[in-house]
C-alpha cells in the first residue's frame, strides 16, 4: 500500500458569522493521498440533498467510513452511502429520520450495516435496502426514552450536549461494540457486562487490526488493546513523538497501521466551540499553537514522527477515516515503506 483514502469534508468560507462545529463544512469530500509526492486525487465530492439535511448550513462531510473488498462504506451527519471502488459508483443511499450527526457506518458478517447515530446516543442495525433490524442506546436504556420516533431529527442541526456521543463500531466474534467518547471505554451492545477501560482521554475511532484493537484519543494517544482478554496492552503518546513540545496536534480521529511498527493517524485542526468540555484535554499555554489538519506517519519502534502531511490544500480541512487502497489482485505488491517508513513508490 502506498496511497491511502482520506475522508473528511471541505471547509466551509465565511468571514460574517463564527460557525458551530456542526456547520463547518459545505462539501463532503474523499481524496486518494499519494504520501510520496504529496499529491492526491479526488475520487467523491458530495453535497447532500435539502431534503436529508438541516436548511441552514448543514455539515455536510464524510464520517468515518469502513472499507470492505471493493466496497467502501461511508456516511454523513445523516445518510448512509455505499460506493464501488475504485470506480467510486454510487451503490447504495440510506437515510431515516433518526438519522443525526452519524459518526460511522460498519458491514457486519451477517450483511447488515450498524449505523452509529452519534446524535441520538444509539447504534442501528439497518438492512442494505433501509429496514431497522435493531436499536441500542449505548447507554442501555430504551434507545427513545430521550427522543421521538415522530420526529425528523436529520432537520435538527445539532442534539448537543450528548450524555454519550459513540463514534465507532466494531465486531469482535461476531459480537457489536461501540466506542463512547464520554464514558472513555468501548462497551459490547449485543451482549451486555463486556467493556475495554480507556481511561486515559475521550476515544474516537477503534480498529481491529489482527490481535488488538487500536483506538484513538481525541488528544492524540493510541490505546491498544488486546482483542481476546480487553485488557489494554499498550499505550502511546504521539505529542511526545512530534518534536514539537506544546503544540497541539489537532483533533485525532483516524488510526490506518501499516504493520505492528508503522501507522498512519489523522488530525483535525481545533477550533472554537461553545461546549468547552470537549476541548478540556488542551492544556494552558496550547491554546494559541495549534496544528494544522494533517495526517502524520509514525514509527512506534523509535517513538518518533517520520512524515507529516497538511490536508487542507487537498481539500479536507476535518478529516475521519484513513483506508488502504486495494492492490489489483493480479499485479504483484512491492513492499509500500522502505526502513525509514517512507512511501517508495505509488
Amino acid at each position: 500500500m502506498n496511497s491511502f483514502y482520506v475522508s473528511g469534508g471541505r471547509l466551509r468560507s465565511t468571514i460574517f458569522r463564527k460557525l458551530e462545529e456542526w456547520q463547518s463544512c459545505d462539501q463532503a469530500v474523499l481524496i486518494e493521498l499519494d504520501p510520496v509526492k504529496n499529491q492526491s486525487r479526488r475520487c467523491v465530492e458530495y453535497v447532500s440533498p435539502p431534503e436529508v439535511r438541516p436548511d441552514e448550513l448543514p455539515a455536510l462531510l464524510f464520517k468515518s467510513a469502513t472499507l470492505r473488498g471493493n466496497q467502501l462504506y461511508t456516511c454523513t451527519s445523516t445518510e448512509v452511502l455505499v460506493y464501488d471502488v475504485p470506480s467510486f459508483r454510487l451503490q447504495h443511499f440510506i437515510s431515516l429520520p433518526c438519522f443525526n450527526d452519524l459518526h460511522h457506518v460498519y458491514p457486519t458478517q451477517r450483511g447488515t450495516l450498524l449505523v452509529v447515530v452519534t446524535g441520538l446516543d444509539m447504534v442501528v442495525e439497518v438492512t442494505m435496502e433501509g429496514s431497522v433490524v435493531q436499536e441500542w442506546s449505548v447507554l442501555g436504556e430504551d434507545p427513545w426514552a430521550r427522543f421521538s420516533r415522530q420526529t425528523d431529527y436529520r432537520k435538527i442541526p445539532t442534539t448537543k450536549p450528548h450524555r454519550s456521543h459513540p463514534n465507532h463500531a466494531f465486531e469482535l466474534d461476531q459480537e457489536v461494540w461501540v466506542t463512547r467518547l464520554q464514558q472513555r471505554d468501548a462497551i459490547c451492545l449485543s451482549k451486555p457486562g463486556p467493556r475495554i477501560d480507556i481511561a486515559i482521554q475521550r476515544p474516537h475511532d477503534g480498529y481491529v487490526f489482527g490481535d488488538r484493537i487500536y483506538f484513538t484519543t481525541v488528544d492524540g494517544h493510541i490505546v491498544m488493546a488486546n482483542r481476546k482478554t480487553l485488557q489494554v496492552e499498550e499505550t502511546i503518546d504521539l505529542n511526545q513523538m512530534s518534536g514539537q513540545s506544546g503544540q497541539v496536534l489537532g483533533w485525532c480521529r483516524g488510526v490506518l497501521p501499516l504493520d505492528e511498527r508503522w501507522l498512519w493517524v489523522g488530525f483535525t485542526r481545533v477550533r472554537p466551540t461553545k461546549f468547552v468540555e470537549n476541548v478540556s484535554w488542551i492544556k494552558n499555554g496550547q491554546s494559541q499553537r495549534h496544528k494544522p489538519s494533517h495526517v502524520a506517519l509514525y514509527d512506534l519502534q523509535s517513538k518518533r514522527c517520520e512524515q507529516e502531511i497538511e490536508l487542507e490544500p487537498h481539500g479536507i480541512g476535518v478529516a475521519f477515516s484513513l483506508l488502504p487502497v486495494p492492490m489489483p489482485e493480479t499485479s504483484p505488491v512491492e513492499p509500500a515503506y522502505n526502513q525509514s517508513g517512507r512511501a517508495t513508490s505509488l
